[in-house]
């Protein structure tokens, strides 16, 4: 038994050290910032058009279903106030972390995987390079800053995708859904619609940096290390959303 919880044991330990590592690295110098503008480019703009597409048709579904549910009891006017309500809180920050893990937690895995399996790694610290310092960190920043950004877009965009719904296909006035759209949300709803994204920007980050510096194995490695992180990442997701949301629900009822 204690051999078995040997290995995520020890797992656990190292992640926990990297994570302490890197958030110590923002208040220390060097600080490569051409390397964290960088990653906000590759992360965030790159992760664009996917989040945009996903968060318009998550809109659009969401307008359509929510629409059928609420025909029963003839409140189809309301179907703006779902649609932001579950798209700020709940669908918009897991569906574009999911979207941007699958894409940027697998790209960090294997870029830092490849440098690790040909000794780059190595050779940074031989030079007196910290690479966490250069490699982990401006990650890290990159992704804590342009995941709320890109969530922002993508509930914007599935409000909007709830809109075409309603106005081609359900015949409500523009002025009905978005005030219904407005008026649904309050300040709870938007700090968690931001606090949520920016602490899952932590975990597509590390976990991506995590897997890519423990590699081993050549190219086979890359591949496994890639896939683990992607694994590893979009569970963590869901489990810290459960919580966040409980929290946000307690705070919400006292």
């Amino acid at each position: 038994m204690l051999d078995f919880l040997k290995g995520p044991v020890s797992a656990a330990q190292e992640f926990f050290q990297l994570t302490g590592r890197a958030l110590q690295n923002i208040a220390r110098r060097p600080h490569y910032w051409d390397d964290v503008f960088l990653q906000m480019d590759t992360i965030g703009v790159g992760s664009l058009p996917i989040v945009v597409m996903t968060g318009f048709f998550s809109g659009a579904v969401m307008a359509l279903q929510m629409s059928r549910a609420l025909a029963q009891y003839g409140q189809v006017g309301k179907t703006g106030t779902l649609v932001s309500i579950t798209l700020v809180r709940e669908l918009g920050p897991v569906l574009t972390a999911l979207v941007v893990a699958g894409r940027n937690s697998s790209g960090i895995a294997s870029e830092l995987g490849s440098m690790k399996v040909t000794e780059q790694i190595d050779a940074m610290r031989a030079l007196g390079t910290d690479p966490i310092q250069k490699l982990v960190t401006p990650r890290l920043i990159a992704t804590a800053v342009m995941l709320p950004l890109l969530t922002i877009i993508s509930d914007f965009v599935g409000m909007f995708g709830g809109y075409v719904i309603a106005y081609f296909y359900l015949k409500l006035m523009t002025t009905q859904y978005w005030s219904t759209v407005w008026r649904a949300l309050v300040w709870n709803d938007v700090a968690q619609g931001l606090l949520k994204p920016f602490v899952f920007a932590f975990i597509i980050s590390l976990i991506g940096c995590y897997y890519g510096l423990r590699t081993t194995g050549g190219t086979q490695g890359v591949g496994r290390a890639t896939t683990q992180a992607v694994v590893a990442a979009s569970v963590l997701i869901f489990v810290l959303t459960f919580f966040l949301t409980k929290i946000f629900v307690w705070l919400a009822g006292t």
